[in-house]
């Protein structure tokens, strides 16, 4: 069951809307982490498109006990609600020496939504060393609109993360950030589990709200990433006030004036 301990606070979501991701080290279990290849070898069902995440998985099933471990279920309420869909999962398995990466990519078409988004959990039953291959993900692409491929010419950007991390980790991604599996160059099988899930609820203050005046948070929103070029990485200091106003529900938020000084349209006030 969650509970009020287990929801994100504000400095996390905050953290999340300017990064993209919000990563739990060593959430899992040794015991679960322990079954996990098994199970995954052995394939999970798939579920139709849009599943209740309460009727996607069978109780006492893995994927049901992973998704219900109170720190991995309180963050996923955090983001996107006590009641989320699960859009489709998938298990992925890098095999060793396998000779080929992914290209950098986003999840599915373009979306352009500003006031909602989907996450996708990412788990990794074993540790992941550097020459396993982790995922590569880019800090702060996620409100960048691209489709799919659009940035699978690009081969290194500044900044960029390769995940290494212990085992029973999991990472929750935004749906829009660019990420790619690379080549396993180790001599053991690379595993991962994914799950997409989708909001059914407004994405308004879902996570412990307690620290929402913290200083922090402006700090975590005002964070920049080693790719932004000077100038249009003021565009995603914009995009996510405009995300931070839809989560928060407040309209007046802004950092160092940007939203307020595009919005300004006098001519509207006047007419009203």
């Amino acid at each position: 069951m969650t509970t009020r301990e287990h929801l994100l606070t504000s400095v996390q979501v905050a953290r999340f809307v300017a990064s993209g991701s919000l990563r739990l080290d060593a959430v899992v279990p040794p015991a679960m982490n322990e079954q996990a290849v098994g199970v995954l070898d052995a394939g999970i069902p798939p579920v139709p498109y849009g599943t209740p995440l309460a009727d996607a998985f069978a109780p006492g099933s893995f994927a049901r006990r992973l998704t219900s471990l109170p720190a991995v279920a309180g963050a996923i309420r955090s983001l996107v609600g006590p009641e989320p869909t699960v859009d489709h999962h998938a298990v992925h398995v890098r095999e060793p020496h396998q000779g080929f990466a992914q290209p950098l990519h986003g999840d599915a078409i373009i979306d352009v939504r500003p006031d909602a988004f989907d996450i996708q959990l990412m788990y990794y039953p074993h540790e992941v060393t550097a020459d396993m291959g982790g995922t590569l993900s880019v800090p702060g692409s996620h409100l960048r609109r691209t489709n799919e491929t659009d940035t699978g010419r690009y081969q290194n950007l500044r900044g960029q993360t390769r995940l290494v991390c212990p085992a029973g980790t999991v990472v929750l991604l935004h749906h829009g950030i660019w990420h790619g599996g690379r080549r396993n160059d180790s001599d053991v099988p690379r595993y991962m589990f994914k799950i997409r899930f989708n909001p059914t609820v407004p994405q308004v203050r879902l996570w412990n709200t307690d620290d929402l005046d913290d200083p922090q948070v402006g700090h975590e929103l005002r964070t920049g990433f080693d790719w932004y070029e000077p100038a249009a990485g003021r565009l995603e200091t914009h995009n996510r006030v405009l995300l931070w106003r839809a989560l928060t529900g407040d309209d007046t938020f802004d950092i160092d004036h940007w939203v307020t000084r595009v919005n300004n349209r006098p001519a509207l006030r006047s007419n009203a």
